[in-house]
């Protein structure tokens, strides 16, 4: 279990910042201690039942109440390190910030090799083509942005192309789109990753090819 570091690491970066924040955790289906490791660190914890990544990101989004917000995955793969970036760059207007892993720091076998050197360059290759904006790693898990803003995207995929439909409907809708690097670390968990290259990567182009043409 990873969520109780995530959730550590978020405070100690956070701490003595000029704004109040919460952090909020979306309970999938989990079958372990994460509930009770969540409640126990003081974060709020919301349920969703219907599996998939979109799913538990679509009921966190919008069960947020902040203006902004930090989203990432919860198995303390990304570093949280320059922070102070993404937030001064959101003061200054962006209302979506996406991380870049591939201009951060990336550890040894953070990434597997064929999402590395063919998945995620050709999908996010595949997207600017589509939605020319200053975003070019469009699966990166970690984002900061406008909460109302992206609310009102509504936004609708239940599995991993979520993450393409967020900067693909941003973009369409004329919001104000930057990245930043991050650095991703290799998790230590020998948790089966849910993702299924072949499959998400057509579910990334069709739902990028729907909302390009048909508009």
């Amino acid at each position: 279990m990873t969520i109780g570091k995530c959730i550590k690491e978020v405070k100690k970066n956070l701490r003595n910042k000029e704004f109040n924040y919460e952090i909020l955790v979306v309970d999938n289906g989990s079958t372990d201690k994460s509930v009770q490791i969540c409640k126990k660190l003081n974060a709020r914890v919301i349920y969703e039942n219907k599996k998939g990544y979109g799913s538990a990101l679509i009921t966190g989004i919008k069960n947020c109440k902040g203006k902004y917000t930090i989203m990432l995955d919860s198995d303390y793969t990304y570093s949280l390190y320059n922070i102070d970036l993404y937030l001064n760059k959101i003061k200054e207007g962006y209302d979506l910030i996406v991380g870049n892993r591939f201009t951060g720091l990336m550890e040894k076998g953070a990434m597997p090799f064929f999402n590395k050197y063919f998945g995620n360059p050709i999908l996010s290759f595949i997207g600017k083509k589509m939605f020319p904006c200053n975003v070019n790693d469009f699966h990166c898990g970690l984002r900061i942005f406008n909460t109302e803003k992206i609310k009102n995207l509504n936004l609708k995929c239940e599995g991993m192309e979520f993450a393409s439909e967020m900067i693909a409907k941003a973009y369409l809708n004329n919001l104000k789109i930057g990245e930043l690097e991050v650095k991703l670390r290799k998790t230590n968990t020998n948790r089966k990753s849910h993702l299924k290259p072949i499959r998400d990567g057509l579910k990334h182009i069709i739902i990028l090819t729907k909302l390009k043409f048909n508009r």
